[in-house]
């Protein structure tokens, strides 16, 4: 099938997965990105839901739709970009789903099928049943909202990515075609198989590759059986692989993100140890090293029981930080730490303990960011897919206030007084 050799892909492969500034290494893995699954599946199913009753509109901006592709969106490189397929276009009345109540109607089952269905067949039939329907420029971008559903299933889909796919492989795969996609999907799944060893069950993973081949950031030989070609090929190789430190500057940004990110954690694990608390690290962070040691040192193995038996326990589990009462085993206060990430994705999660465990945390649950994200806080609590939280006090905490009376708090503080007296109000 590939125009590229198996060794030169393999070569290209390898390569890939050691650069710095490769997608590999960048977004897929990348500890925040799984964080995101759960709350972009959440996403849909008030997307769903509110098609199915009738509340959902006729207007992309401040839609629930908006919400779930801005998260999208917000994924490192590969993603960039996803929403424009789902902005109206008023010109072209594109995507036709906005003012034809039937097409919004079919993608709201379409949607309701996938998030339901757990095999391939399903998922690729009611593809098929979409396309039947030729809704006016709903194509297979929609395809990146049912990698979030299905990633072992799905693979993701833009320009980069096709313009990769049909380079390593000679194909001419179309944009906007479903049964282009399709054929691209039983392609990219062949060249996952074969190269397995080096790529994941994951088709983000492969999706990544093709991305950054189709960006050009990795030349293809020109020709796998001519020798001059072939000498040529790896001397750009190596020329690429020299330019790798300078390429993978955006890496270094998302690394210091990350570092910034844990450290904004050790300080509430630190405060939360001084006010008297339990502390509880997300599950995926525990690891994580901040100043020599990991960030879960000192704290909580398990979460409460009443927690780990609750529908909504394995998010739970992802929040950044948690103190838990010592006499009760309530949790009082939940923090989640939006450095660069999607305030949408901290909001679910909140709102995950607060509605599936009620008792725990109902007046201390906190969004931790930048000053600068103040207003972008603010703007995602009115969005019409979080009227669930309209009940519960969520409060905006800044950096500034934590780097300026964490040492104070620790030393004179006592419950949880002190944090509520630094953190703002979002009502």
């Amino acid at each position: 099938m590939a125009v590229v050799d198996r060794d030169s892909i393999r070569s290209l492969l390898s390569r890939w997965r050691d650069d710095a500034g490769a997608t590999y290494r960048t977004w897929f893995l990348w500890e925040e990105r799984l964080k995101n699954f759960r709350s972009i599946r959440r996403g849909l199913e008030v997307v769903i839901a509110e098609i199915g009753d009738g509340t959902f509109g006729n207007t992309y901006r401040g839609s629930s739709l908006e919400t779930v592709v801005k998260s999208v969106a917000e994924q490192r490189q590969i993603f960039k970009g996803a929403d424009h397929a789902f902005l109206w276009k008023p010109k072209l009345r594109i995507p036709d789903i906005y003012e034809n109540p039937d097409n919004q109607k079919a993608l709201g089952s379409f949607l309701d099928t996938c998030l339901c269905c757990d095999e391939a067949d399903a998922v690729v039939r009611a593809i098929h049943h979409l396309d039947s329907r030729k809704i006016k420029g709903l194509g297979p971008a929609v395809a990146n909202l049912l990698y979030f559903l299905h990633p072992t299933m799905v693979p993701p889909f833009n320009t980069a990515i096709v313009t990769g796919y049909n380079a390593l492989t000679g194909a001419r795969v179309k944009l906007g075609s479903w049964s282009h996609y399709l054929a691209m999907r039983n392609g990219i799944l062949e060249l996952n198989a074969a190269h397995r060893d080096l790529l994941s069950n994951d088709l983000g993973a492969i999706a990544g590759f093709l991305f950054d081949v189709g960006a050009e950031r990795y030349p293809l030989p020109t020709g796998a059986s001519d020798a001059t070609s072939m000498s040529a090929w790896k001397e750009e190789l190596e020329r690429v692989r020299a330019e790798t430190e300078l390429a993978g500057r955006g890496a270094a940004v998302a690394e210091e993100a990350d570092r910034t990110h844990g450290e904004i954690q050790s300080w509430l694990r630190d405060l939360g140890f001084a006010l008297g608390f339990d502390v509880w690290i997300a599950s995926n962070d525990r690891s994580r090293v901040v100043d020599g040691a990991p960030l879960s040192r000192g704290c909580r193995d398990k979460l409460p029981a009443e927690i780990e038996c609750s529908p909504g326990a394995d998010i739970i589990r992802l929040i950044d930080v948690l103190w838990i009462s010592k006499h009760d085993e309530r949790v009082v206060a939940a923090f989640e730490v939006e450095h660069t990430t999607s305030i949408y994705s901290g909001i679910v999660r909140l709102l995950d303990l607060a509605l599936g465990a009620p008792g725990h945390a109902a007046n201390g649950l906190f969004l931790v960011a930048p000053d600068k994200r103040e207003a972008d806080v603010r703007s995602q609590l009115l969005r019409p897919a979080f009227r669930a939280i309209g009940n519960l006090r969520v409060r905006f905490l800044p950096y500034s206030e934590l780097e300026s009376h964490r040492e104070a708090i620790c030393r004179f503080g006592q419950g949880m007084k002190p944090i509520e007296a630094i953190a703002r109000s979002l009502d």
